[in-house]
């Protein structure tokens, strides 16, 4: 039995809402006890990961300089190694952003004259001008004569493993493959997709590298790529791995040569990973650790009743309510301009910072529309905390995601439909 939701006389909910609340809550009950199930085990393997690092108080101490010795910044690699099924990991504050751990491996194991390609696509914006793709091509792998080669998805949005047998051949050295959606509605790939990549690339094209964009997926399930045949995959700490308490910073992990390739990339070759002081960041990076498992499974949970109630007001959404999830994203088709504002208006009411700011559409530069966002976030742009953002175009969809907590994920969700309630959109 689903307990009715408990509201307090501080936020003005329609009862039309709270009922549609209600149901919601009954109808994702079994995918809440799956989605526990999982956090669960993810928080049991981070355990062992810090049992086994030896994690103590002296790993919390601040190194400056060139950080040489640092003991804390060898335990939180070996941590992150452990939990991510890697034979080493590289963590650093100092990745800016995710973009910026998935370049520093790109250009840590690719060499002139090498051949990647992708295999889900166009990778997300970011990314576009580290290829060379977009933008004026200065200091990208193209301006570096590595060769870029793509294979779209298929018209569902799965992978194409027919024409990935075609095109995968031995002188391809990197098949790429970005997990998540990013700005699009096609599927994320489960840890089995990215599995059945790496069994054809690497029969295709062996000894070839397999690199995976984890961004929004770790922890999602109990395995992560490098556990089914990814040789190497990158993320950001502001989104699930730092359990929305690293202020910043991205990790490497994979196999222990191309890491040490990426850290000699990240530094110096010769000094790679010995260097790099800490500043007193590893508290955090090790209290994010440790709540990854757990912040990611309320993300989840906020993304499937998210999914459910506005599925409940007649609008599309994707994942289903009770589909399995690969990523913590949540689109929500909302059909016109109006209700696209208002949901992120709405969800920013819900933020536990700026909750009473307005989020308006703008030109934002590499966008060919107009872009809002809700975020209300304690870290700048965290995309583990209660967030979403949408370029204002057809098919007018929302792409929310994140949630310290599912009591605040769903009562911002909530908000957001009331939102639109008062302006008279919702369900229009």
């Amino acid at each position: 039995m689903v307990k009715k939701l408990i509201v307090h006389p501080y936020f003005k909910i329609d009862p039309s809402i709270l009922q549609a609340a209600d149901q919601a809550m009954e109808q994702i009950a079994p995918v809440l006890e799956k989605i526990e199930e999982t956090t669960c085990y993810n928080q049991q393997k981070m355990q062992a990961a810090f049992s086994l690092a030896g994690v103590s108080e002296s790993h919390f101490v601040a190194s400056t300089g060139y950080g040489y010795g640092d003991r804390g910044r060898e335990a939180l690699d070996q941590v992150y190694a452990y939990a991510l099924g890697a034979e080493d990991a590289l963590v650093r504050h100092n990745f800016v952003c995710g973009t910026h751990a998935l370049t520093v491996a790109l250009f840590g194991v690719l060499r002139p004259g090498d051949t990647m390609i992708s295999v889900t696509g166009i990778p997300y914006d970011t990314l576009q001008s580290v290829i060379g793709l977009s933008g004026n091509g200065i200091g990208s792998l193209k301006e570096f004569g590595i060769h870029y080669e793509q294979l779209d998805l298929k018209e569902d949005g799965t992978p194409d493993y027919e024409a990935m047998e075609e095109r995968i051949h031995p002188g391809i050295k990197m098949v790429y493959v970005q997990r998540s959606r990013g700005y699009s509605l096609r599927p994320s790939l489960f840890v089995e997709d990215i599995g059945r990549i790496a069994e054809i690339a690497k029969r295709k094209a062996p000894g070839c590298i397999v690199m995976v964009d984890n961004c929004y997926g770790e922890f999602v399930q109990r395995e992560e790529p490098l556990s089914v045949g990814a040789d190497l995959m990158a993320g950001s700490l502001i989104k699930n791995p730092g359990g929305g308490i690293a202020p910043t910073g991205g990790y490497i992990a994979g196999r222990k040569d191309l890491v040490e390739m990426c850290a000699y990339r990240l530094t110096t070759p010769g000094t790679g990973r010995e260097v790099g002081a800490t500043l007193g960041n590893n508290r955090e990076l090790f209290m994010g650790a440790f709540h990854a498992p757990h912040v990611t499974g309320e993300a989840l949970k906020t993304a499937a009743f998210t999914a459910a109630l506005f599925s409940r007001f007649g609008y599309g959404v994707t994942p289903e309510p009770e589909d399995p999830r690969a990523d913590i994203i949540q689109a929500v088709l909302l059909r016109k301009k109006e209700a696209l504002i208002s949901f992120c208006q709405g969800m920013q009411k819900g933020a536990p910072v700026d909750s009473f700011v307005t989020p308006e559409p703008w030109d934002m530069p590499g966008y060919d529309s107009q872009v809002i966002m809700a975020a209300g976030a304690f870290t700048l742009g965290a995309s583990i905390e209660l967030s979403a953002d949408a370029p204002l175009r057809e098919p007018y969809a929302a792409w929310m995601q994140g949630g310290l907590n599912f009591h605040s994920g769903r009562l911002g969700a909530m908000l957001a439909a009331q939102s639109m309630l008062e302006d008279g959109v919702l369900g229009k």
